[in-house]
């Protein structure tokens, strides 16, 4: 993603809203939705007015025009223009977490705060390439999965052995549960032009980390300790160069981990958001 501001037509984002009081926008993913996002807004919601999108080329924000990168930032802001919403803090997850940096540097006063959740300025991955056995065992795990959520049988025959290894490193039937319900449905409504839009992006190696010095409200930059997406080192560096930040880094957890130990993630963004911002009339 170029930082340099193109002029673009917003498009009409499918939003999922909850709650009331002080507003959260809350970015996905890559694949992902606004459903994605539920392990974070069905709670927040109870205090906050939790606005989740399905970003462009995503989930229900169809689209069969090629797009960029930078064209989410526009079709963001005229979203919270639509809904006049003239300041709010961000909780992006992944690629939402870039998303969320991006925003803020474009127009720092109008986000106080940054949630950054398994993302990073200077992403960097430790994949391998998927072997043939790896990519059925994904697709058996992942039907199996769909007709029985967090079946035993099938994480532990199929599941560990599939790529979801490197996404989960706790194969418990809680995160098999949020992959039925959310993350399936998001990779299948994933559309050819996100895919190019971020593989485009990533090719430039993408790199925010001189920038961060722009930024003065709070982050708060949460980690999965065997993240091989985007590695917790990567994470770490982030925090480091934002001004104002707390970093967590969850042991025995990987890119998924809100939905590996979501009480323990909800919890740690829930004192946060107590020690900055106010759910009826924002930051402290």
């Amino acid at each position: 993603m170029s930082p340099a501001n193109a002029p673009s037509t917003p498009f009409p984002l499918s939003v999922r809203q909850q709650g009331k009081g002080f507003p959260i926008l809350c970015l996905h993913g890559h694949p992902g939705s606004a459903d994605c996002m539920g392990v974070f807004t069905d709670s927040l919601s109870e205090q906050f007015w939790t606005i989740a999108p399905d970003l462009r080329g995503y989930g229900k924000s169809r689209t069969r025009t090629p797009f960029t990168m930078q064209d989410h930032l526009t079709d963001l802001e005229a979203l919270l223009d639509r809904l006049g919403i003239e300041e709010c803090p961000i909780l992006g997850w992944s690629l939402g977490g870039i998303l969320a940096m991006e925003l803020a540097l474009r127009n720092p006063t109008r986000f106080p705060g940054l949630i950054l959740v398994g993302t990073a300025a200077r992403p960097i991955s430790n994949l391998p390439p998927p072997t043939a056995l790896e990519l059925l065992f994904t697709l058996l795990a992942g039907g199996l999965n769909w007709l029985k959520p967090g079946w035993h049988w099938n994480i532990d025959t199929f599941g560990r052995q599939s790529l979801l290894k490197y996404l989960l490193a706790q194969h418990n039937p809680t995160a098999y549960r949020f992959l039925a319900r959310a993350g399936g449905p998001a990779t299948v409504k994933t559309s050819r032009h996100a895919h190019n839009a971020l593989n485009r992006a990533l090719a430039q190696h993408y790199n925010r980390i001189p920038d961060l010095a722009a930024l003065d409200c709070p982050c708060l930059v949460l980690s999965g300790a065997e993240d091989r997406h985007i590695l917790t080192q990567a994470s770490y560096e982030t925090a480091q160069h934002l001004k104002n930040s707390q970093w967590i880094c969850y042991p025995e957890t990987a890119h998924l981990f809100p939905w590996e130990i979501p009480a323990r993630v909800n919890r740690d963004i829930q004192e946060w958001l107590r020690t900055h911002f106010n759910a009826e009339q924002g930051r402290l």
